[in-house]
């Protein structure tokens, strides 16, 4: 297969030597390891040729024939995360590259809000003065290059901050933008869309706000081939920022796709930084110093072959449950993991503990690739109505009956000056009592707490009705149940909700730019052939392992699914999924038996809304290479996001709710392990 870059104008900026030393060779893995066949070179040549083969100015290159790797560590998850992953990459990671990942759904739509208000906005300050600022010289000195979606929906704005932070620090650096992914320029020749994850077609919403698709790492690279030292994007898929420094560093092409979804792989499992390193993991309470929590590094050979560790010196783990964790997050048929460069199978992907290295160091192997589709996926915002929430803690017995007599006094309440006033109604409302287990349903516990938060989250299409609303929330303070300690934030704040909205775009009519500090230097189109596309659509190979669950011994012994698995859930839009990995590979015929995907949709059936469909709303996924089970939960999050009026918007919860879940008829499973 044959990718092409359609290139409008292009102008060479630097050069990459590619030298071949005849017999000479060398070996490097950020320091020089082996130095063969120079006794016939001076002291000088042999300077020379080091220089040439490592350093472009002040950024490491290799030879063609070295055996390398290349060692990138991810500083950031999400826009927010902790300002001390910078300095322990910088200084304990021994890293080439420095990758940060900003964005989400919900970051996008904070962002385009920010923009809005004041136009030089839009990006993630952070990157520019937490991240880099500080550390910028130091940054330069060791020759870390770095690459980031920080750009958000301004990344032209984020660059100019960064060349001010350089030229306040006497750097002469080159700072390259992606832009392109912006769509809205074509808002008004776009009419019917394909919509993502759905067949069929719909009109884009008209209260259109944003619209950026999920651009891939080939722009990435191509900024690093032009010599880039820092690479800015907007928005791309979250695992590009990794992809893109492999294919620029060993030259992988777009027609090799194991290459490609091995890079790809290795960029999943960091993008979420301190997620695979022990953050947020099942056995959280075997995970030590969360203060100190090491941040991911990968180190990867040519051949696509990685293993995943952090610096040393710091807290967290790194086993092959907290990866075969992240692993399976965010993700939906691990057989047909979609990308703009690769269409991915993780379906068989191992991970192996590094002997001597235990809760420091994983081996990854097993991703196969297929050819991408022609289409990118956009996601797109539009203004649908206003929300608010207030969240009161109430003391006291009998505290979550307290809380919700209030919460629901208060709606109708508010919804008495509605009718008053000749206004329409709230277009939805959510009323959570926290610690009485609203979220569990029919699984709650049923016990009494003293103490409760009310979680009250409405919608209405006015803003003016939400600030009535937020206005009757203090007055329960002394006209209502006692035990009412006040209002967490002070009065509820009215936000507008920007809802998205997904769909397919054609590559070939996506221009994307490459600027160099501040020039468009290069303008390029990606085209992928028919047949590659039609590959990428076709159904993959079954995963599915042979059914021996008739063969399974029964018994009886109940287990608590946590004592068998661990989990791990995330969101997509208005879906989670629900990883499920056995803690033992004989566990596993028993997880496949017990845990249906009809099991899963009956336990979450209070928290999933009809689509009016007769299809199952949960489908079960196998992922026998790492003896795990992946469930995608269909309209699962109250509309997901921004648009959710839930405590838990994103189903961060899913995987911990499902750990009670009660397997029965068991043999005994524990000795069989013994």
């Amino acid at each position: 297969m044959s990718y092409m870059w359609h290139s409008s104008r292009a102008v060479q900026i630097g050069t990459l030597q590619w030298l071949s030393c005849n017999s000479t060779q060398i070996y490097h893995t950020n320091t020089f390891r082996h130095i063969h066949s120079l006794s016939r070179l001076s002291s000088f040549q042999i300077k020379q040729i080091r220089q040439q083969c490592f350093r472009h100015g002040n950024k490491r290159h290799y030879t063609d024939s070295a055996k390398k790797t290349v060692r990138i560590g991810c500083a950031s998850g999400f826009w927010g995360d902790t300002a001390t992953s910078v300095p322990q990459l910088i200084y304990g990671g021994n890293v080439d590259f420095l990758v940060f990942d900003y964005l989400s759904e919900i970051t996008m739509s904070l962002l385009t809000a920010a923009k809005a208000k004041v136009p030089n906005l839009g990006y993630a300050p952070d990157f520019v003065l937490s991240a880099i600022a500080p550390f910028i010289k130091d940054i330069h000195k060791k020759g870390i290059r770095v690459v980031s979606n920080a750009g958000g929906v301004n990344p032209l704005a984020c660059a100019a901050a960064l060349q001010e932070v350089a030229q306040k620090a006497s750097l002469d650096l080159k700072i390259a933008v992606v832009t392109g992914d912006d769509l809205m320029p074509q808002k008004d020749s776009l009419g019917e869309v394909r919509v993502a994850d759905a067949d069929g077609e719909k009109a884009l919403p008209k209260t259109l706000h944003s619209m950026n698709s999920y651009l891939g790492a080939m722009p990435i690279k191509r900024c690093l081939d032009l010599g880039a030292d820092i690479v800015v994007t907007g928005r791309c898929v979250d695992s590009a920022v990794v992809l893109g420094p492999l294919m620029h560093s060993f030259g992988w092409d777009q027609s090799n796709h194991d290459l490609l979804a091995a890079g790809s792989l290795a960029g999943h499992l960091v993008e979420c930084g301190a997620q695979s390193t022990g953050g947020i993991f099942t056995d959280w309470h075997q995970v030590p110093d969360w203060d100190n929590m090491g941040f991911p590094v990968v180190e990867c050979s040519a051949d696509g072959s990685f293993t995943l560790s952090k610096p040393p010196r710091t807290g967290g783990l790194v086993s092959f449950g907290t990866v075969a964790e992240q692993l399976v997050y965010e993700i939906g048929d691990p057989r047909r993991y979609l990308l703009p460069d690769v269409t991915c199978d993780f379906s068989q992907v191992t991970i192996t503990e590094v002997p001597g290295a235990e809760g420091v160091a994983v081996k990854v192997a097993g991703a196969r690739g297929l050819p991408p589709s022609a289409d990118y996926k956009v996601c797109a915002t539009y203004m649908d109505g206003f929300r608010a929430t207030a969240v009161c803690p109430v003391g006291g017995p009998r505290a979550a009956e307290k809380g919700r007599r209030t919460a629901e006094s208060i709606i109708k309440r508010v919804r008495r000056i509605f009718k008053q006033l000749g206004m329409e109604d709230f277009s939805s409302v959510n009323i959570q009592i926290l610690g009485a287990e609203d979220t569990y349903g029919p699984h709650a516990s049923g016990k009494s707490t003293r103490e409760a938060v009310i979680w009250m989250a409405v919608h209405h299409r006015q803003k003016k009705a939400l600030e009535m609303f937020a206005r009757e929330i203090a007055p329960a303070g002394t006209g209502m149940a006692p035990g009412l300690t006040g209002i967490v934030g002070g009065r509820p704040r009215v936000s507008p909700v920007l809802k998205p909205f997904f769909f397919l775009h054609p590559k070939a009519e996506v221009k994307v730019d490459i600027h160099l500090n501040g020039e468009l230097v290069e303008t390029f189109t990606e085209v992928t052939p028919a047949s590659a596309s039609q590959e990428a659509l076709s159904s993959p190979p079954s995963s599915q392992t042979p059914d021996t669950s008739t063969d399974l011994p029964s018994g009886p012994h109940n287990y608590r699914l946590e004592d068998l698995a661990y989990t791990r859930s995330g969101d997509k839009g208005d879906s989670a999924n629900i990883g499920v990995i056995a803690r033992h590979p004989l566990f596993y015929p028993y997880l496949k038996k017990h845990l249906s995907a009809s099991v899963v949709q009956e336990y979450f059936q209070h928290l999933i809304q009809s689509d009016g469909s007769d299809q199952p709303a949960v489908t079960r996924y196998e992922l026998p290479g790492i003896n795990g089970l992946n469930f995608l939960l269909q309209n699962s999050l109250g509309g997901g996001g921004v648009a959710s009026l839930r405590s838990d918007p994103q189903g961060k919860a899913y995987g911990q709710m499902l750990l009670d879940y009660n397997l029965k008829g068991l043999p005994d499973l524990k000795s069989l392990v013994d």
